[in-house]
């Protein structure tokens, strides 16, 4: 029988403040003897091993301390008169006057070398060109020397510094990239780098100190660079800014990084294919040591997602995030669509199913929203004739895939019917084909980023959307070997399949399937009126995977509710959304997709994680792994290296008294 866990820890009320070390020796067996039920897997036994050596470790220095303290005492029988008993105290007190000397002295000592460093640089004429700036409201003289330096002058952006620039002082702010020597500085800006030099000399006014100063510099940190925009000898293959440099003339420091990180952007930053030429040349290499490169795991990147989204490829694939997203609105308000926002909180599903995160709200059942579908349809009923919604979409699915996270950025359109679905299609056309052009276009620079991180063939597409029927498709997959349910959904691996086909048979990575089996979709998807096995829908592939699902809505009440209640959905939680046929509505229809797909198809990448600024999954709730049982058991172990904390705080304080 599993044994109960204990309402209070024991050494939480018999702690006694003159025996701090027998309360310790309380809470190590109580680790030892009580962790059983708490803990299952080895991955969490060794966090309570490491815990209890750090307490192990911290008992015995504490033990050590109260010797030399003993020692210090002279070695007497039990006293038996009271001047023996003032011979023992005035002995603990000559230890605590030595204790207390020691540490009298060690200040000094730190103080005298503090003293030595500020006499130089205070020597140093040229001191006001450098230093730590201290930016939090209190007086310093440093601040105010950078604010002196600054005043007048604009910051320049790293990615203008070109060579037209050569000859013209600038005011550079960004990250230390890299060190070299303390002369060679790699400044980072938003993924692009250039290259200062410190040279130390009378012309430049950079003393040695400066040189020193910049050596000591940790990576990450951010610093504002005065300099003068020169030509460097050969062109600075380390930088994206190949053909200037800057010669420094005066650098400050805003914000020190820490100097041990727990992951380091330039290593973030390396292609797979230089990791393992670094593995195999290392391998190769039989003297000396090659330099092997670090492989920074899915993981490590995304609980330390604020340093991984420093890097290069990062940078440029959230400006062509926000270059699609744009776009899209441009090309949509173009062609006379509305931009509308919709409720996120709803009563029942909008697509119907279980995926839905279901709670409580004001004592009524809600959900979130997996889709804006209910209300931008009444929005048509509303008599907007074309309206579009981005924003967040919730999924609850438990799916681990490449591409599936429970809250994505939803671009949705819908739209008025004037003869056929098709016309949907044709808005596809009308909103891709112009889209990708302009990317390829105008953001090249950024598509050259990425690639050169993670590798991708450009994009093929027709000016001219294929389209094939659901048939055709299922059709081509069966002469190529693949057995599909002719009125079930495709799976990704038919999908990928299909992709590859049509890339060999039709030459293009982006084509559309329509005429759908019509179980395969939801529950408001217009049946064919030839077939009603069929519906009036289509999907959009992008390098063999689904980025857009549509179709035409069933506007008729009655047929509304019947095929609501067909899919299980409770006709009572959309009631509002069906009661808004019943005042007249014209035949509408409309797509949906998810922004961070399209743009992870778009480059090649082989994970929609890639694509979300903090990616929400099954498993991610914040920049790190949702809540498990070891890390509900962290502030147990906190607490305990709070109280043994408490305990010695205590025991010093009794033991001086």
């Amino acid at each position: 029988m599993e044994e109960e866990r204990p309402s209070t820890l024991p050494f939480a009320t018999s702690f006694n403040p003159s025996n701090p070390l027998g309360a310790l020796d309380e809470l190590l067996d109580f680790i030892g003897q009580k962790s059983n039920f708490l803990i299952k897997d080895t991955a969490e036994k060794e966090i309570v091993t490491a815990v209890t050596a750090a307490i192990t470790k911290e008992r015995q220095r504490k033990t050590e301390e109260e010797s030399v303290i003993m020692t210090l005492e002279p070695e007497t029988t039990p006293p038996e008169e009271s001047g023996e008993k003032m011979s023992k105290k005035a002995a603990k007190k000559e230890a605590a006057k030595l204790e207390k000397l020691r540490r009298k002295k060690e200040q000094q000592e730190e103080e005298s070398s503090r003293n030595a460093t500020s006499m130089s640089l205070e020597d140093d004429e040229y001191s006001s060109n450098y230093g730590d700036v201290i930016l939090s409201g209190l007086p310093d003289p440093k601040a105010e020397t950078w604010r002196k330096a600054v005043e007048g002058k604009e910051w320049t952006d790293v990615s203008d510094l070109v060579g037209e620039m050569v000859g013209s002082e600038v005011l550079i702010r960004g990250r230390v990239h890299t060190v070299r020597s303390g002369m060679f500085v790699i400044l980072r800006q938003s993924g692009f780098t250039v290259q200062c030099v410190a040279k130390k000399s009378e012309e430049t006014k950079v003393s040695a100190n400066m040189i020193n100063f910049l050596k000591e510099l940790s990576d990450e940190s951010i610093v504002e660079v005065i300099g003068v925009v020169s030509l460097p000898k050969d062109p600075v293959t380390g930088a994206t800014q190949q053909q200037v440099e800057i010669q420094v003339r005066k650098v400050y420091c805003l914000s020190r990084s820490l100097p041990k990180l727990p992951l380091i952007p330039e290593d973030a930053a390396r292609s797979e294919a230089d990791i393992e030429k670094s593995e195999k040349d290392a391998a190769k290499r039989t003297t000396g040591r090659r330099k092997r490169y670090v492989r920074i795991l899915q993981d490590t990147r995304l609980n330390n997602r604020v340093l991984d989204l420093r890097t290069p490829a990062n940078q440029a694939i959230f400006t062509l995030t926000c270059r699609f997203k744009y776009t899209f609105a441009e090309l949509l308000s173009s062609k006379g669509f509305i931009d509308i926002n919709t409720p996120r909180i709803l009563g029942g599903s909008s697509e119907g199913g279980s995926a839905v995160f279901r709670f409580d709200y004001k004592g009524k059942p809600a959900c979130l929203a997996q889709s804006p579908q209910l209300y931008k349809q009444m929005a048509i009923c509303a008599d907007f004739p074309r309206v579009f919604v981005i924003g967040p979409v919730f999924r609850a699915e438990d799916s681990f895939s490449h591409r599936h996270l429970c809250e994505f950025t939803g671009v949705d359109v819908e739209m008025g019917i004037q003869r056929d679905y098709t016309e949907l299609m044709d808005q596809v056309d009308h909103l891709f084909l112009p889209t990708f052009t302009k990317i390829n276009e105008m953001f090249s620079k950024e598509l050259e980023t990425v690639r050169k991180q993670y590798p991708f063939e450009p994009l093929k597409f027709h000016e001219k959307t294929l389209r094939l029927t659901f048939e055709e498709g299922i059709q081509i997959l069966k002469e190529a070997g693949v057995e599909i349910d002719p009125f079930g959904d495709l799976n990704t691996e038919s999908e990928r399949r299909l992709g590859q086909l049509i890339r060999e048979k039709y030459n293009t990575d982006f084509y559309i399937l329509y005429r759908f089996p019509l179980a395969v979709r939801p529950f408001y998807t217009m049946p064919c009126e030839d077939d009603p096995r069929y519906s009036k829908s289509f999907d959009v592939f992008l390098r063999g995977e689904e980025i857009i699902s549509g179709g035409q809505r069933i506007h008729d009440p009655e047929m509304l509710e019947k095929r609501a209640r067909e899919c299980g959905i409770n006709v009572e939680t959309i009631s509002t959304y069906i009661d808004s046929f019943r005042y007249g509505a014209p035949p509408h229809g409309g797509f949906g997709m998810g922004l961070e797909r399209v743009v992870m198809l778009f480059c090649g990448l082989d994970n929609i994680r890639k694509t979300s600024l903090f990616p929400r999954d099954p498993h991610r709730l914040a920049p790190k792994l949702y809540i498990t049982k070891t890390t509900m058991l962290l502030p147990f172990y906190f607490l305990i290296i709070y109280w043994f904390n408490s305990f010695c705080r205590i025991y010093k304080y009794t033991t001086h008294k």
